[in-house]
């Protein structure tokens, strides 16, 4: 995740992206991959019993093709994600892979919705920040093709930022499976809550940035052609 800014005198350098939007970018990642390896591993192989792992476990058995078809290609944008975001390994080939995969993530997660743990609440907070993000890839992909890098990236870090709000809601869920026993809140009680608080952190958190001083400036005068 590097992005060049302006410097005075001739010529431009290298300028990072701030310490937190790095740090947090690389969390949620981690989480989002392992959440995707764990669920592969439990439709193959469920968890028994009755507790609550083990019934979210059935709900998503209960339609394990679409389960991954949705998070297999949502697995493989999320890894694309820093060399896309990246000024020196954002290659077209990966480009040409990354937006039509964000595109199957975002019409499977409507299909998703239809089985939300946590109802009308999560699935609300689905088809909100889901509309969010496929409008915001939707707009990247045609800011590309005009060859307006600067505004490009700016709509690609929000997509990306918003699909990732997925791999917040996980610590957030953390929170509610820890605190079940004074709340005595169900998955199905709280999950809409977790899908909300985390979406809305990492879309607020970008958006802020990039509406800063220093998000303007990383962006800001950018000389690279939109399909390098």
């Amino acid at each position: 995740m590097d992005a060049i800014a302006p410097v005075r005198g001739s010529g431009t350098e290298r300028t990072s992206y701030p310490r937190w939007l790095k740090a947090g970018f690389w969390v949620c990642v981690v989480i989002a991959v392992a959440v995707v390896l764990r669920r592969v591993v439990a439709l193959a192989h469920p968890a028994q019993g009755t507790s609550p792992i083990a019934a979210l476990d059935a709900v998503f058995a209960s339609h394990a093709a679409l389960t991954l078809a949705h998070i297999l290609p949502a697995m493989a944008f999320v890894l694309l994600a820093p060399f896309v975001l990246s000024r020196r390994y954002g290659a077209l080939w990966v480009k040409r892979l990354f937006y039509p995969l964000g595109a199957v993530v975002g019409v499977t997660a409507y299909a998703m919705s239809v089985y939300s743990v946590g109802g009308w609440v999560e699935r609300s907070a689905v088809l909100f920040f889901n509309s969010l993000f496929l409008f915001s890839l939707a707009r990247a992909y045609g800011l590309m093709r005009r060859g307006e890098a600067v505004e490009t990236m700016r709509w690609t870090l929000r997509a990306v930022g918003i699909l990732l709000g997925i791999a917040t809601t996980r610590p957030v869920m953390g929170v509610f499976f820890a605190t079940s026993r004074l709340t005595h809140l169900e998955p199905g009680q709280f999950f809409g809550i977790a899908f909300w608080i985390g979406f809305s952190i990492n879309t607020i958190a970008v958006e802020l940035w990039l509406r800063s001083q220093g998000g303007r400036t990383v962006f800001a005068r950018v000389g690279m052609p939109a399909g390098s």
